[in-house]
């Protein structure tokens, strides 16, 4: 076990994070998780051998523990992100500055790659702080790691998804199903397939940037109709006009769970897909896969006799 190299996960209790700790067991690393609730990792313990898959308490905001994390590691990963705020700051916390310290460590620990996740819509001018902060963590990991490879999905599907879990259990209770921004396009793209790409810049790609999105582009609105089509609910979508969104995202903003966001609302404003040119899932030889292959398969407990409305708001 001493001979095994050692790379270190920081966000790897999170959705993506279970895929890619998967694969890096099956290569045989010791794998390092670094998260602020080390409980949380332990369900990813039995993916590989007794001791191989080690939490640790590493909050991308702590120094000393960011510190001890990388040390002794020769690949990195940095997973972490949130998609709503409990304090004001916490995106720049987590997206800027937490991201910059952890490649500043990184190098500092002479850590051999940096695999950074991002976000397509990444951009230092957006009204959106995800956006923005997204964006200021790049520019934070150029600065420190010019070598490092930086990914960014579209939204994720999959098993645990918190997109198609969400409006499929929605759907289970509501006649109507309210949305904003419907006209808004997304490009899914299936979790183990960004998966896929970070085990792909492991051993290459210095210094790149990738775009990851599925094969298919739909609208908002074209997304939650087929997710009603596989679960067998006729319900009506309804886009809320924009200022009532906003009144309302007031109030559940405030809430926990975080229903929707001003800045949630502020994002589905452009379209999330990948850009005309830029390099993605293909560039690493990886064939996207299909929604239709996959979505089925989870969804189905959502069905008229499946596992019902309880277990689905357990998602």
């Amino acid at each position: 076990m001493s001979d095994r190299k050692i790379t270190t996960v920081f966000g790897g209790s999170g959705f993506l994070g279970r895929y890619v700790v998967q694969r890096l067991a099956a290569l045989g690393y010791i794998v390092r998780i670094g998260v602020r609730d080390p409980e949380s990792a332990k369900i990813l313990q039995p993916m590989g051998d007794v001791g191989q898959i080690v939490p640790l308490y590493a909050p991308v905001t702590d120094e000393a523990a960011v510190a001890r994390a990388v040390e002794d590691a020769e690949l990195v990963i940095n997973l972490a992100g949130i998609l709503a705020e409990r304090h004001k700051g916490d995106f720049f916390r987590t997206h800027a500055d937490g991201a910059g310290r952890i490649a500043r460590l990184a190098r500092a620990a002479g850590v051999r790659q940096l695999i950074h996740i991002s976000a397509i819509g990444a951009d230092a001018a957006s009204a959106s702080q995800y956006a923005k902060t997204k964006a200021q963590g790049e520019v934070a990991v150029r600065g420190a790691l010019p070598g490092a490879v930086i990914l960014r999905p579209s939204i994720m599907f999959g098993p645990e998804d918190n997109f198609f879990n969400r409006f499929a259990a929605m759907a289970t209770v509501l006649p109507v199903l309210p949305i904003v921004h419907g006209a808004t396009k997304f490009q899914p793209v299936y979790v183990g397939d960004v998966a896929d790409a970070v085990i792909a810049c492991i051993s290459g790609h210095a210094g790149q940037t990738f775009e990851l999105g599925g094969p298919e582009v739909k609208s908002f609105a074209e997304l939650l109709a087929m997710t009603l089509e596989i679960i067998g609910r006729p319900r009506r979508v309804w886009d809320m006009p924009v200022g009532l969104a906003r009144f309302q995202a007031g109030f559940l903003e405030r809430l926990p769970g975080k229903l929707l966001t001003n800045d949630q609302i502020i994002l589905l404003e452009h379209d999330n897909v990948v850009a005309t040119g830029a390099p993605g899932l293909e560039s690493l030889g990886i064939a996207p896969t299909r929604m239709d292959l996959i979505l089925p398969g989870y969804l189905a407990r959502y069905r008229v006799g499946g596992k019902g409305r309880e277990a689905a708001f357990q998602e």
